[in-house]
């Protein structure tokens, strides 16, 4: 009897759990455009804004929060236009991507990083 009695405290600590989670809101999920800008981010940008995998002297600025900033890392503010620049012509040690993403590609990009990178 006392084996029942623990079968059915786990079941309802199981239910009980079960029904908290729920409960809970995660983040939103990402939109299709958002999606296509993670992939893209991971694959080019997070090597050396994330990972620094490529042992870099000087660390590329960390771009979670991004547009949530007032400025960007280099003091401009910080808008579509002044990423999608940075992006395009280099900055600095970072190198242009200009040949490298279609205009689709840029606009998932940026409307990733407005997520603050989730």
């Amino acid at each position: 009897m006392v084996w029942r009695e623990l079968d059915w405290l786990a079941v309802c600590i199981g239910v009980s759990v079960g029904a908290a989670l729920a409960g809970c809101h995660g983040a939103p999920s990402l939109s299709p455009q958002q999606a296509e800008g993670k992939h893209l981010y991971q694959v080019r940008c997070a090597h050396c804004h994330e990972e620094n995998d490529l042992a870099l002297k000087k660390v590329p600025p960390d771009l979670h929060g991004v547009f949530e900033r007032a400025k960007l890392p280099s003091g401009i503010p910080a808008t579509d236009a002044a990423v999608r620049q940075n992006v395009l012509t280099g900055k600095g040690m970072m190198p242009s991507f200009a040949d490298r993403f279609s205009e689709e590609q840029m606009e998932a990009l940026i409307a990733y990083l407005h997520t603050g990178l989730r």
